[in-house]
């Protein structure tokens, strides 16, 4: 007999930090199947899903993810569920909503990764899957329904079935709640690309009292990646906002879940830095960040307790559990813009109770900052004069397989001498952390930190250092030596 840990084992779609990640072609109906099914089973076997409940299902705008779709689909009736679908959407809309009913959740979405890749992330009904959670699907020695599959796709090709859109209503209605009339008077930019529920966050915006101008729409998916902007994405953020008089411009990856967020003069914010604010906006307590993380948090002062993990939303979310008590306001942000709230909250804006949502979110650290803009009579370009000044900037090296980067990494681990390499000025390394990758700290207080993505065949470069001409060109530099070493 063929079991679902068989099909999964012979697919090259795996876990990454956030969920299954692997190339279209991987991601065929019986791999989707498998991994839906595997999941769905192994939260009835800790008691957490009873037979018949409700599970809620959203996809992005990939073309790949309407078939995936029909596959996890079909996957949580075969295990004897009853989805809830809710079709294109932003993932954390779906998980709010998947919260709120107690419910597990399955959102179809390769996020920013690139076009010719998709995946599936898995919520309890608790929040996100976490890192334990892996090898019980992995392993699951239940039966595969060959009798149901032609080679490796379905013999049913049903439609997908009419989308519900209880969790778009939820997500307008937990906004429009808290943040009532902070936009009023402002004009907004919204670059919508390829994003999933472009359309849901304009309306939002609109409901707090924006005027929207949509930008940059597109019927061809664009990989957006917010914690490395192109160039040319920055340049066009500058144009957009000088030629429409912007206050803002708003936009986010392609699931939904992490934003962009920049000031009246086209210039962007970093996500970490973006979290930061946020954090400080919603009074928070106990702050939870992968390592990857600007410096300038720790500078600030402004937090009780600041806990550093391994990059991926599972490590901070766990993380954030240790600190969970009564009267503490716990939060967390990514380098990439994601932010999650492991904590019943009050807007900053007008003091209304946000429930906890555990997961990125784009809507919630571009609220914050534009509502603590406001309170302090600054505008947006401005809240960079109360940070520490931190600069971070990072870059990827595309096609790079993880055993080179692997590789390489232990090398320079080793090395102390061959790491000052990576620094402008040749600076003495003072400290290492190897918490995630390689992370070395230099006597000039430069930051240059390297690691395997764990969603594509990339190596992923971090730098900080005390200015954006610095950071740009340590960024480079590092960037560069690297290539050159691989």
């Amino acid at each position: 007999m063929t079991s679902c840990a068989d099909i999964i084992a012979n697919s090259n779609a795996q876990f990454g930090t956030s969920g299954v990640r692997g190339l279209v072609e991987d991601l065929n109906d019986a791999t989707c199947f498998a991994y839906t099914y595997a999941f769905i089973q192994h939260l009835k076997n800790s008691q957490r899903l009873q037979q018949g409940a409700p599970v809620w299902v959203g996809m992005d705008m990939r073309p790949s993810s309407a078939a995936m779709a029909r596959a996890c689909l079909a996957a949580i009736e075969h295990a004897g569920c009853s989805p809830v679908f809710c079709g294109v959407l932003p993932t954390p809309a779906l998980a709010h909503s998947a919260l709120g009913d107690r419910a597990p959740a399955v959102m179809i979405t390769g996020s920013h990764i690139p076009f010719d890749r998709n995946g599936i992330k898995f919520y309890r009904a608790s929040g996100e899957m976490l890192k334990q959670d892996e090898a019980p699907v992995i392993n699951c020695a239940d039966d595969f329904p060959v009798d149901l599959f032609a080679s490796l796709a379905l013999l049913d090709e049903a439609e997908l079935p009419a989308v519900d859109p209880i969790a778009e209503d939820n997500w307008r209605a937990r906004y429009k709640q808290a943040f009532d009339g902070l936009l009023d008077g402002m004009v907004i930019g919204h670059y919508q690309h390829s994003a999933a529920g472009r359309d849901l966050f304009s309306q939002i915006l609109e409901s707090l009292g924006a005027r929207v101008v949509p930008l940059g729409r597109s019927e061809v998916f664009v990989p957006i990646d917010t914690e490395a902007v192109s160039a040319a994405d920055t340049d066009q953020a500058r144009t957009w906002s000088a030629e429409h008089g912007l206050d803002a411009l708003i936009s986010t990856d392609g699931d939904g879940d992490r934003p962009l967020l920049a000031d009246e003069t086209g210039t962007y914010f970093r996500g970490d830095t973006l979290g930061i604010l946020a954090a400080k906006a919603l009074q928070s307590s106990h702050v939870v960040t992968p390592v990857s993380s600007n410096g300038a948090l720790e500078k600030t002062g402004w937090f009780a307790t600041i806990l550093r993990t391994r990059i991926g939303s599972p490590h901070v979310i766990a993380a954030m559990q240790e600190v969970d008590k009564p009267d503490n306001r716990v939060v967390g942000f990514e380098a990439n813009g994601g932010f999650l709230s492991h904590s019943r909250l009050s807007s900053p804006w007008n003091g209304v109770v946000l429930s906890a949502l555990p997961t990125r979110d784009s809507v919630l650290p571009v609220l914050c900052v534009i509502a603590l803009a406001r309170q302090m009579k600054m505008a947006l370009s401005q809240l960079h004069q109360i940070l520490p000044c931190r600069i971070t900037a990072s870059d990827r090296l595309v096609d790079t397989a993880r055993e080179k980067s692997t590789a390489l990494i232990e090398s320079l681990g080793s090395d102390p001498v061959r790491c000052a390499v990576l620094n402008c000025d040749g600076a003495a390394l003072v400290s290492k952390d190897e918490t995630d990758g390689l992370r070395m700290t230099f006597d000039n207080e430069d930051v240059v930190h390297i690691r395997p993505s764990g969603n594509a065949p990339e190596l992923r470069v971090y730098v900080e250092s005390s200015s954006n001409e610095r950071a740009t060109e340590l960024l480079k530099h590092a960037r560069d030596t690297v290539a050159a070493m691989l």
